[in-house]
């Protein structure tokens, strides 16, 4: 086994390496930008080289300055990770000629899988199912529309090189057709160095189901089964979950014996994983091979109890697997949820900042949490946006959902706006609970765009009897204050009003002991048990015999309440100052509305308008670049354009107008 491991790459993966390194008692090297000095990554690691300014161009894709790194701390071993470098051939080759092991697969094996054209001809080569399309580059837009016309729309156009969502496109006619090919065309290229995309047919109402493996020096090949990430927003997965629900073991069997037969076909070695695209009859066809360890590998290691890490660097020391397919202890599932920097109100814009107040679950049964963020962290614009990866396991696929729903619920993040709201609403759904999942499913459930959680059964009562609990808290300790003049401190007594959602909501509290609560509320009366003091943003409490936690936050003479992604503030009074209240008239704001404005930081990329340019509601007006993909700003109504701001390549803040309406 090796003695000092470098780690070229950052954040939660690099510290998810670290952890299995620090468990061998092997020493860590840790890589870092300019932007990411201060990252718990480094910080966890014994040694720490800087490679370069901020940009991943100039720093974690160098791969000189990865080398340098090598030789200046005598590391015997690389490990990628995912993303970056962990993909290059000439990464591998270049660690290779300087004695260095790879942690990952041979660089022939890399490039073999890494171009999505030769990889479609070796599937296929290997007997595994490939989806029909053209194994081949497209030379112009009268060569896709041919093929288009040849397979029938819908058409899926795919990079050549790369993943991770980037440069791919469904067209379903010849207008999408040419918009996608210049768009996937860019993306590749800006992405990848490699502008090459090829077109294959689309499978409607697909599922992405995903064969994890791991093969070892010695022609040893083992399936350590699927992984279901059907749930995803423009290509990229959004919640990952083992196994899937759609599988039963005779097509478990027969996608894990393909997975395996291609990895021979390339002489694959290390942790791998075969993608495959799935329809609801359960036939399934060839994607693309992943030559590094993924993102979603810790439902693998929660259904399986292995470390895929460990087995990485097991496997780059030569070393046999020791266990079979048949002895792997497959047990439960697993589900996992990708907490992003991001806002899905506004079409999950990144949002850019630093955590101001960030506390991950803690003590929660069956809950893992994978991140590489601290308080006081920054989500740049350089990276991708992910703060952590929120994972549950539980014996049944129930209980694991529920398990993650209630670790969210107790993930409290401030400083920038993120997807938790949205990934409650996924888990709630009617749909998702019963696995009837898709690729589509984001589109289909959200067409109109993700507009907030929806109160489900039983959400906003939890959010009333809290607001009311937290106000008659907070006037006990008030009214506990020496000094006040008799007569005239906070009155504590158990009749509250709570005003929500336009609603006004009678409460009646009574104090059984310390921690225990009756409240009484429409519909009934339950017993709350809690330890909450003023100050917590954390209400933590076992209700009727069921734990739940609720994000509180102090906003003025109101209160902020975050339950199951539902955020709502309530003004809790007495009985007779609700009735005063309720008489009161609401001041109103009104919406300007006459400016298009950058919904993030990014790139001006095009400009498709000039000033006295007649648009209609839908059409193109600007397309912005934020991490490497293409945000296409349209019209949200009929209107003439008066006046521009800025011009093509400027960069553009948050909120910044970039032209006006008439």
């Amino acid at each position: 086994m090796f003695d000092k491991v470098l780690i070229a790459n950052r954040g939660e993966i690099a510290c998810r390496v670290m952890r299995t390194c620090r468990r061998f008692g092997i020493a860590t090297v840790a890589v870092y930008s300019d932007a990411d000095a201060r990252q718990p990554h480094v910080q966890m690691a014994d040694e720490a080289v800087r490679l370069g300014p901020a940009p991943a161009s100039e720093s974690y894709l160098d791969i000189q300055a990865v080398l340098d790194a090598c030789r200046r701390t005598g590391a015997q071993a690389v490990h990628p990770g995912y993303g970056f470098l962990s993909e290059s051939q000439a990464f591998a080759h270049a660690l290779t000629g300087e004695g260095i092991t790879f942690v990952g697969p041979p660089p022939d094996a890399i490039a073999s899988m890494g171009d999505k054209i030769a990889a479609r001809q070796l599937a296929e080569d290997a007997g595994v199912s490939i989806v029909p399309g053209h194994t081949g580059r497209i030379d112009d837009f009268a060569h896709a529309e041919a093929l288009a016309n040849d397979l029938g729309y819908p058409v899926m156009i795919k990079a050549a090189a790369g993943g991770g969502g980037k440069g791919m496109r469904v067209a379903h006619g010849p207008t999408e057709l040419r918009e996608g090919l210049d768009a996937a065309r860019r993306e590749a290229g800006g992405s990848f160095g490699d502008d090459r995309v090829f077109i294959e047919r689309y499978i409607p109402d697909p599922r992405h189901i995903e064969i994890q493996i791991i093969a070892d020096g010695h022609g040893n090949v083992v399936s350590l089964g699927e992984r279901e990430c059907s749930i995803q927003r423009r290509h990229q997965k959004v919640i990952e979950e083992a196994p899937s629900p759609l599988l039963d073991p005779e097509t478990r069997t027969r996608m894990g014996e393909q997975a395996k037969a291609l990895a021979r076909q390339v002489g694959y070695t290390s942790a791998g994983t075969v993608e495959f695209v799935a329809d609801n009859q359960e036939n399934f066809y060839f994607l693309e091979m992943n030559t590094r360890l993924q993102v979603e590998h810790p439902v693998t290691e929660l259904t399986t109890g292995l470390d895929l890490v460990e087995w990485m660097l097991r496997v780059a020391a030569g070393e046999r697997l020791s266990f079979t397919e048949d002895a792997v202890p497959f047990r439960g599932w697993a589900m996992e949820a990708r907490v992003y920097a991001e806002d899905p109100v506004r079409g999950f814009l990144p949002s850019i900042g630093r955590l101001r107040h960030y506390r991950e679950p803690s003590d929660a049964e069956g809950v893992r949490i994978d991140s590489g963020v601290t308080e006081g962290s920054d989500i740049s614009t350089h990276y991708d946006p992910m703060i952590a990866k929120a994972c549950a396991w539980g014996q049944r696929r129930d209980q694991a959902i529920d398990r993650l729903r209630s670790a969210l619920d107790a993930y409290y993040v401030r400083g920038v706006i993120h997807n938790m709201p949205f990934l409650q609403d996924v888990f709630a759904a009617e749909r998702f609970r019963a696995g009837r999942l898709s690729t589509r499913y984001i589109d289909e459930e959200y067409p109109e765009g993700f507009q907030g959680a929806q109160p489900r059964e039983g959400t906003l009562r939890t959010l009333v009897l809290v607001a009311a609990l937290v106000q008659r808290m907070v006037a006990a300790r008030d009214a506990g204050i020496t000094g006040q003049t008799r007569g005239r401190g906070p009155v504590v007594d158990g009749d509250w009003v709570v005003f929500i959602d336009g609603q006004q909501v009678p409460v009646h509290l009574t104090q059984a002991t310390e921690h225990a609560w009756r409240v009484a509320l429409e519909g009934g009366e339950l017993q709350v048990d809690s330890e909450w003091r003023p100050g917590e943003p954390l209400f933590h409490a076992r209700m009727s015999g069921e734990h739940a936690c609720v994000q509180v936050e102090r906003r003025g003479a109101r209160w902020q309440l975050t339950h199951a992604g539902v955020t709502r503030e309530a003004r809790v009074l007495r009985p007779r100052a609700a009735e005063l209240a309720a008489i009161m008239p609401e001041k109103t704001s009104r919406e300007a509305g006459r400016y298009l404005r950058s919904p993030m930081p990014g790139l001006l990329t095009q400009l498709h308008v000039e000033p006295g340019t007649a648009v209609k509601a839908g059409e193109p007006l600007a397309v912005v670049e934020a991490m490497k993909m293409e945000n296409i700003l349209r019209a949200e109504r009929d209107g003439t354009v008066s006046e521009l701001y800025v011009n093509t390549g400027a960069n553009l803040a948050v909120d910044q107008a970039i032209l006006a309406f008439e």
